[in-house]
């Protein structure tokens, strides 16, 4: 693995739409006691089921401690491939590699510097400096050269691309005071623009209410294909994600995409009943110094738009809501040539996510 002394929009490479076909996925086994609860037993089996689902479809890498390479080794199918590295916790969405690809079909990493969602300011645990050699660890197991953006701050969770040179971000995440307060929106919009390959970014007001990551844009609005997005929705005007869905709809309806074209918008609701925290899954956690604690009835950032695209299929987090099945309809309409795949979700989002921000794509190459 060599680090590129350029940027990926000098040497023609932009970042793809998730949609298109993929050499594999990584994840991190989950370990953390103060994000997964009871020794992380349940969320464990779903990573299980989400790891052997993505692996029949694509290449599938499990990232694992030495103290939990063993077990992740056996609760995983034989095609799953699990790679024995350090990590402080398991969302490989916002530690591992942003990938961009370039004409000729070439694949490099960017690694830009994680600080645990808000650093010093806001972050959600004191120590994350293994979490911080993740992006450059896997390029150099998986032998592709990389862009190294440190000390620029950004997660893979923060930003979404159409693959065409449109990307969409939050202002609430990507102008939080924890990341880049040095710099401006435009010198960040710039930073995009040069590691991304990006022409047009689109910055949504909001993300997803009380979203710990300063409301990731991948919680409330993704691209389906270039020109298409589902959004995040609810129309109860009591409900605090009313007023943050409809100042992004705004945006939407007003702003051009990098092809000039008007962007289709799909409403995709949000849990009719909120997801909340319980006292039997708080009093499952071990937080440890300075980790950002949870109190019982928190409400969770819950979100139908968090799924993850594997080559030929979907997998979309449920939450045994009302409106479990009608996400799996309005996938299905989006997204007619792939397997709609429900996930039950809860055992994840309890951690602090979701199955987008567990997962992250890698290109084919």
């Amino acid at each position: 693995m060599n680090i590129i002394n350029s940027l990926p929009v000098k040497d023609s490479f932009r970042m793809p739409g998730e949609f298109e076909k993929h050499h594999g996925c990584i994840m991190i086994w989950p370990e953390r006691p103060g994000s997964w609860i009871y020794g992380g037993k349940a969320a464990k089996a779903v990573f299980a089921k989400l790891a052997e689902e993505i692996g029949k479809r694509e290449k599938m890498y499990m990232l694992a401690s030495e103290k939990t390479y063993e077990e992740a080794k056996a609760m995983l199918p034989s095609y799953v491939t699990v790679v024995c590295m350090e990590s402080d916790d398991a969302w490989a969405r916002d530690t591992g590699p942003t990938f961009v690809k370039d004409a000729k079909g070439n694949v490099r990493g960017i690694n830009w510097s994680f600080n645990a969602w808000g650093g010093t300011f806001d972050g959600l645990y004191k120590d994350w400096e293994k979490d911080d050699k993740i992006a450059i660890g896997m390029c150099d197991y998986l032998g592709l050269d990389a862009y190294n953006a440190a000390p620029f701050v950004l997660e893979g969770g923060s930003i979404h691309s159409d693959g065409e040179g449109t990307v969409m971000v939050t202002e609430a995440c990507l102008l939080s005071k924890g990341r880049n307060p040095e710099l401006s929106k435009a010198e960040i919009e710039q930073k995009l623009k040069n590691y991304l390959g990006a022409k047009q970014v689109i910055w949504l007001p909001y993300g997803i209410y009380n979203d710990e990551t300063n409301e990731h844009v991948d919680n409330v609005c993704a691209f389906v294909k270039p020109g298409h997005v589902l959004l995040a929705w609810t129309d109860d005007e009591k409900d605090p994600q009313y007023k943050m869905s409809r100042a992004d709809l705004e945006v939407l309806e007003n702003t051009r995409d990098a092809k000039g074209r008007k962007i289709k918008v799909t409403k995709l609701p949000i849990p009719k009943k909120p997801v909340c925290i319980t006292e039997e899954e708080l009093a499952g956690f071990e937080f440890e110094e300075g980790e950002d604690e949870r109190e019982a009835g928190e409400r969770l950032a819950a979100s139908y738009v968090n799924f993850y695209i594997a080559n030929g299929a979907v997998l979309l987090p449920q939450f045994n809501d009302e409106n479990d099945l009608l996400a799996v309809e309005i996938l299905k309409e989006a997204f007619p040539e792939r397997e709609i795949i429900p996930v039950y979700a809860r055992d994840i989002i309890v951690g602090g996510g979701n199955i987008h921000c567990i997962t992250q794509q890698i290109p084919e190459f």
